[in-house]
């Protein structure tokens, strides 16, 4: 299997991060494809998009100066299969990722692989202290259905916060 393509360009206000392609995205070359991830949902419902787009249209994202990438290329069934040197790695890759497009924000949505990344232990969902150039850094919580901590109108309102200040 190969690695999703990013969705991105410089020029962003939001560059989200996912932790690393699920098996479904992987085949279908789409980012947050498995039907049970709220990404797309609480994209919508958040104020950045219009309206809810489908994965097959993430391409429409660089129109609102939104973009996607990943920590970690290699797809997998769940994101606890990585290991700590492939988040090690996948973070260093973001920072030249990020230095070379210049987004004013980089969103990492889930903080667990937020702090894996950047070795940043105590890392919380919101605003962190870390630039990377010019570029803030936010983190959110994972979509994922498997994160059942946050429903999906706690994942928007998560998501609009970030929303509010970009």
């Amino acid at each position: 299997m190969q690695a999703l393509a990013d969705v991105i360009s410089s020029g962003l206000r939001v560059l989200f991060c996912g932790i690393n392609p699920g098996l479904m995205s992987a085949a279908t070359g789409h980012h947050f494809a498995r039907p049970g991830n709220r990404f797309w949902p609480a994209l919508h419902l958040s104020g950045f998009t219009p309206r809810q787009l489908r994965p097959d249209e993430q391409a429409e994202l660089l129109t609102y100066r939104l973009g996607i990438t990943n920590v970690v290329d290699r797809p997998s069934a769940r994101a606890d299969e990585l290991t700590r040197a492939e988040y090690v790695a996948g973070g260093a890759n973001l920072v030249q990722k990020v230095l070379h497009y210049q987004p004013e924000w980089l969103a990492v949505v889930g903080v667990t692989a937020y702090r894996d990344a950047f070795g940043e232990r105590t890392a919380h969902i919101g605003k962190q202290d870390r630039l990377i150039g010019d570029t803030r850094v936010w983190v959110l919580p994972n979509p994922s259905g498997l994160n059942a901590h946050y429903t999906l109108p706690k994942l928007a309102d998560a998501f609009a916060e970030l929303e509010r200040v970009s």
